[in-house]
């Protein structure tokens, strides 16, 4: 058993280096999930900011939060359009042929879209801090937001998985991006929810983006997080738990 488990996460670690080779030298990707975000980071910060009002001192540290999670989640279309090429050429069937533990090909794209948004998020962090983004946030702090956007990544990996491994044309793979970019956009990401009308703030208020967010918020500025942080824990553990029981039914009856 200690040789199958030894052979797994060597196996799981070629395949990791072969999907990061990928989005390496993917510019589309790179653009995607660093360049656009702060861009866009850019955007509010310096030609909208100004109008909106959140009651923060500064427009950029209500703002990095939402960011953090559009750069996730711009990632994932990413996925989903990896796994169906997979899917499509054959790769996964090539490697269950060959000595290769089941499920690590799958386990490295997953682990993939871990650590290359742990690369975009230090970089979206690094350019926030040179436009003024300043937290007191301690050190614990800091580890619960890298927590909290482990999870979120890894819940929106999953669900992006389930159309990769089952859509039948590069379309359907790619349909995921558009709810997922859809939920930070009605949010408290980037403006306050009292601000919208009743029927749009309930639904911003009641959706799992606000709730992440705002503990990510609260953790930045050492504010008490009280149960915003376990709300958002419970958001982030379900959804990956029932995307993560899709997806690999989905795997199994495709490979």
């Amino acid at each position: 058993m200690e040789t199958i488990k030894n052979y797994f996460f060597v196996d799981m670690g070629v395949m990791l280096g072969r999907s990061m080779r990928h989005v390496s030298r993917s510019l589309d990707t790179i653009i995607t999930i660093t360049i656009m975000p702060i861009a866009m980071m850019l955007l509010f910060v310096y030609v909208l900011g100004g109008a909106i009002q959140t009651g923060a001192d500064k427009y950029v540290n209500y703002l990095l939060p939402g960011i953090l999670l559009i750069a996730i989640a711009n990632s994932a279309g990413y996925v989903s359009y990896r796994l169906f090429t997979d899917v499509q050429r054959g790769i996964f069937e090539r490697f269950n042929s060959m000595p290769v533990a089941r499920s690590a090909a799958l386990w490295g794209h997953v682990l993939t879209s871990l650590v290359s948004n742990v690369i975009s998020l230090f970089v979206i962090i690094l350019v926030a801090l040179m436009m003024g983004f300043r937290s007191p946030a301690g050190v614990s702090s800091w580890l619960a937001v890298a927590g909290i956007l482990a999870l979120f990544t890894l819940t929106l990996t999953w669900i992006a998985a389930i159309p990769g491994l089952s859509a039948k044309t590069v379309d359907g793979a790619g349909v995921i991006a558009y709810p997922i970019h859809f939920l930070p956009l009605i949010s408290s990401a980037f403006v306050p929810t009292k601000t919208m009308p009743s029927g749009v703030r309930a639904f911003a208020e009641n959706q799992p983006v606000t709730a992440i967010v705002e503990a990510i918020r609260a953790l930045l500025s050492g504010q008490p997080v009280g149960n915003g942080i376990w709300i958002a824990l419970a958001w982030c553990i379900g959804i990956m738990l029932v995307a993560y029981v899709f997806a690999m039914r989905a795997y199994n009856r495709r490979v």
